[in-house]
């Protein structure tokens, strides 16, 4: 089974299963962290700085690395230490920050339902990438199986999830009387534009790079989250005053940092093993756990709209990596 099919080229049947158990383990914490994250608010307010969540994901991302390395679970490459390969992660954490910053900004020239639907045009920028860059053909099928990926994407953020409160009889509650209108600058167009570039562009350059390099799976981690950490950390010590580093912070929050960091290390192997499809396929599998967790702890009623992206996911599935 070749990567393209969703497998790994010469694995046996017990490494293939825990090839598909981590990617099952992927989707199931992509899909939980927006639950999770509902779960720390406190007055209808996230408690904590958001730069203090990823830098600290970070920071536990590095930590396991390095802990990894030490116990032997990896072995250390023979001879020097190769910190020359260290240098091109710098572009991969400068890319990763500043696809995570541009999300803060863009939400200043759109309405985050506008965002929420064209942030996947994201998908078609991995992909076009993904050719570019690695030289990987699609299909035809191929091609249909993302277009229907995007669909999915658009149709369960314009409406895959529905507060009950705001469906009963009566007058709308004050907050929810002057909806946001959908709307969107011609600046937000261009920043949103970038933002996929960047995204696209980042999944894929990360790909390469870990491909071409010989090196342990940890040891490239342990170069790529030591920039991670530095730029997040110095976003952070520029944010301005707020919260203290661990000031909001519950044991939720503690949970979210935590299946953060270990969903990027699962991440990076798929980059490592498999490809930046496998990884678009993860995310967008992800969109119905998330659905069944909010549903089971926000109350929030699933609507056609989720049952429409569920069935475009599931032939998405079927036309990439079913029989030819």
């Amino acid at each position: 089974m070749s990567v393209e099919d969703g497998g790994i080229p010469g694995l046996g049947r017990p490494r293939q299963a825990r090839w598909t158990l981590m990617l099952l383990l992927s989707t199931a914490m992509y899909g939980a962290h927006a639950p999770l994250l509902a779960l720390c608010h406190v007055d209808g307010q996230v408690p904590f700085r958001p730069s203090s969540a990823v830098l600290l994901t970070e920071l536990t991302k590095l930590l396991l690395c390095a802990f990894s390395l030490l116990v032997g679970w990896q072995a250390w490459p023979q001879g020097a230490p190769p910190w020359r390969q260290a240098a091109p992660f710098a572009l991969s954490a400068l890319l990763y920050g500043a696809n995570n910053n541009l999300v803060i900004y863009l939400q200043r020239y759109m309405d985050p339902s506008t965002y929420q639907v064209l942030s996947n045009l994201k998908i078609g920028s991995t992909a076009l990438f993904y050719c570019l860059c690695l030289r990987h053909r699609l299909s035809a099928r191929q091609g249909l199986a993302v277009l229907l990926l995007m669909a999915a994407g658009a149709c369960y953020a314009a409406g895959g999830l529905q507060d009950p409160r705001n469906t009963l009889s009566g007058p709308p509650p004050a907050a929810d009387a002057s909806p946001m209108p959908l709307h969107i600058t011609p600046l937000g167009l261009l920043l949103l534009i970038l933002y996929c570039l960047i995204s696209g562009l980042s999944s894929v350059y990360t790909e390469l790079l870990m491909k071409r390099q010989r090196l342990p799976l940890a040891l490239q981690n342990l170069f790529l989250y030591t920039f991670g950490v530095l730029l997040n950390l110095g976003l952070h010590a520029g944010g301005g005053p707020g919260p203290g580093l661990l000031e909001g912070f519950s044991g939720w929050a503690a949970l979210v940092v935590l299946s953060q960091a270990l969903n990027g290390l699962l991440m990076s192997a798929v980059m490592k093993h498999g490809s930046s499809i496998t990884r678009l396929f993860v995310v967008s599998c992800s969109l119905v756990v998330n659905a069944v967790l909010s549903a089971a702890l926000l109350r929030l009623q699933l609507t056609g709209a989720f049952f429409l992206a569920t069935l475009l996911i599931g032939l998405a599935v079927r036309l990439y990596y079913g029989s030819r």
